[in-house]
């Protein structure tokens, strides 16, 4: 099968989330056999600030960890159409130009002879619906969800039976624990600042719970303003920066535990959807607590998989519980683990697509008709 991905950036991680999930999973279905044709936005609004920050260096640890994954780039609704001129599968992501998705609906429409998937992974279908349903999605077959309370949205607009739950998950040929344990100290945070939408509960479940836990703290990540950095500092919190996705493992590593702080939709209007860094914290085997969020799919076992804080006084506990005791430690990482590798590996996301894929079956011929 020839399967053309349509994403806003896979060379760049930069506060470009989706980018972490896409290299896995792409990659897994090239190991099956398939051929796998990345499209990418010719420099992307996230590749642009990585080169800016870093420069070419920034890249390197994309290519050592994915050597053979090597996107192609599209400027022009042209090019977009010779990719998917003999594709079987066609998938195209939220964070594409508005004009591309229409054009591929068209294509589709007009006798594409592959079957076409929108896939959304954010929360714009809640927090600005007008930006979604100004989507052009007349010409797709179905839309891949990145959670039930997602999904559900699209059915209210009348997708029905073609709305399908795709799930994170985490590239386990990456992240994965260390292969030797060497001296773990301290917290990390990984996360970028956002939109200041969860600036309270940043505080109130990491910065405030750490440093009464007595814990030192590093925390990476982008597009933290002034008063966020000057917030860290009030708390005794290291910043770090940008942190390439591949060398996230190494750095869990050095760790004694991390804290997940989900952004408000998540934790409210589009409950049961966690972040990648939930699935890829796990598979690092490092202890994960994490602020009030519900688990809505049964995804995981809370208080066996990770400890859950109802609020920032019980957060500290669980944090100086967990640096206190090594056993507790190593059997919250080992069931959140066993977790990860029984069901949320990007091996497992690949054999859902395929099926997804397999339902839709062929174009008919008067699909297809040119």
């Amino acid at each position: 099968m020839k399967i053309v991905y349509f994403a806003h950036s896979i060379l760049s991680c930069w506060n470009h989330g989706n980018a972490h999930f896409l290299r896995g999973v792409l990659r897994e279905l090239a190991l099956q056999g398939h051929e796998v044709v990345p499209m990418e936005r010719s420099m992307s609004w996230s590749l642009h600030n990585l080169l800016a920050d870093h420069g070419d260096d920034g890249l390197v640890p994309f290519r050592l960890a994915y050597p053979t994954l090597r996107p192609r780039t599209s400027t022009t609704v042209a090019e977009a159409e010779e990719a998917v001129a003999d594709a079987d599968l066609v998938i195209v992501h939220e964070w594409t130009d508005p004009a591309l998705v229409a054009a591929l609906g068209r294509r589709r429409v007009r006798g594409g002879r592959f079957r076409l998937l929108f896939h959304d992974t954010h929360h714009r279908a809640v927090s600005d619906p007008k930006a979604i349903r100004a989507f052009d999605l007349s010409g797709y077959d179905g839309v891949l969800a990145f959670g039930e309370a997602l999904a559900e949205v699209y059915r209210r607009w009348g997708w029905g039976r073609r709305v399908f739950v795709w799930h994170e998950a985490a590239d386990v040929r990456v992240f994965q624990p260390p292969q030797e344990e060497g001296e773990r100290a301290g917290l990390v945070w990984i996360g970028n600042w956002g939109d200041g939408e969860r600036t309270r509960e940043i505080e109130g479940f990491l910065l405030a719970p750490a440093a009464t836990a007595g814990l030192p703290l590093d925390v990476h990540g982008v597009r933290y303003p002034a008063e966020a950095l000057a917030m860290l500092a009030r708390h005794g919190a290291r910043y770090g920066g940008w942190l390439a996705n591949a060398r996230v493992p190494e750095v869990f590593a050095r760790h004694l535990a991390t804290v997940h702080v989900p952004r408000r939709y998540y934790a409210s209007v589009l409950p049961g959807i966690p972040t990648i860094r939930v699935f890829e914290a796990l598979a690092c085997g490092i202890p994960l607590v994490t602020a009030p969020w519900d688990d809505a799919e049964g995804l995981f076992s809370p208080g066996a998989d990770y400890l859950v804080a109802p609020d920032g006084a019980a957060c500290a506990r669980h944090l100086a519980a967990l640096a206190a005791d090594e056993g507790m430690r190593r059997a919250l990482a080992e069931r959140g683990l066993s977790t990860i590798l029984a069901r949320h590996t990007c091996g497992h996301r690949a054999a859902e697509l395929l099926a997804i894929a397999d339902g839709l079956g062929e174009p008919r011929a008067e699909e297809s008709a040119a």
